[in-house]
């Protein structure tokens, strides 16, 4: 008897360690994609990349068909050098005393703001090429060669390895055991272990557990959004789900503290 007594407390001991560890929770991941897209509407001419191609900054992407640009460059460029005639011969006629100051003014300010039109029209027909302002992957092609994109809208949806994060809910009884810079530790099927990240946004708005999310108890309760940086974020998904766990800020120090 004394001995099946001394086997319950172990048990009981046993199960008490078991519930003092923190309970994963349960997250996926996402990214904060960079949209590359024209600034006009028009035909997408060349497309240069494919879906998981990776890319890096100033490499070429696309072109959009340019022959709005270009004819509205070259009328900029026809005002620009009838406003230098006008401007020389407002000059002359002011040098020579039979003009007057304010047509001398009035020819500058018509130059100069030809030459801005001129400027403008050079970068509107530079951006219709289009590079990488980022070093990453191209997640998702949304128009090919041929269609039509609306100003404004994306092309390409581009992942820099730096804009992975994971994002779980917490909630509100143990809110308090984390702060920003905490370390808590991810997991995965077939990622492997030793998955890292450190916590970087812990909203300030309450919500109910989501839909997508299962609850572990099965029962609604108030969570607060968190979202961690992965230290590997190539050895995640987009969309990936994934069982987060907060590691004690001890054993953390300690961790760290190792060579």
């Amino acid at each position: 008897m004394k001995v099946a007594w001394v086997a319950a407390l172990g048990v009981i001991a046993l199960l008490g360690g078991c519930n003092d560890r923190p309970r994963p929770y349960q997250g996926w991941v996402e990214a904060n994609l960079i949209f590359v897209g024209p600034d006009e509407a028009g035909r997408v001419e060349t497309l240069t990349v494919r879906e998981g191609d990776p890319v890096t900054v100033g490499q070429p992407l696309m072109t959009v068909d340019s022959d709005l640009q270009r004819a509205d460059l070259n009328l900029n460029q026809a005002s620009l050098a009838n406003a230098q005639q006008t401007f020389q011969r407002a000059q002359q006629l002011l040098k020579s005393g039979t003009g007057t100051q304010k047509d001398f003014d009035s020819a500058q300010a018509a130059l100069r703001e030809a030459e801005a039109r001129v400027v403008s029209s050079q970068t509107r027909l530079t951006r219709r090429k289009l590079a990488s302002p980022v070093t990453g992957t191209v997640q998702q092609v949304f128009f090919r060669p041929g269609e039509v994109v609306a100003a404004g809208k994306p092309v390409l949806a581009l992942l820099p390895p730096g804009n992975m994060k994971v994002r779980f809910f917490v909630p509100e009884t143990e809110l308090a055991k984390i702060t920003y810079g905490d370390r808590v530790d991810v997991n995965c099927d077939a990622c492997g272990a030793g998955i890292q990240a450190r916590v970087s946004f812990i909203s300030r708005s309450v919500e109910y557990t989501p839909p997508v999310i299962f609850s572990l108890e099965e029962r609604a309760k108030l969570v607060y959004l968190v979202e961690a940086l992965p230290t590997e974020p190539a050895r995640l998904r987009l969309g990936q789900p994934v069982d987060v766990a907060r590691v004690p800020k001890q054993a953390a120090a300690t961790a760290e503290a190792k060579p």
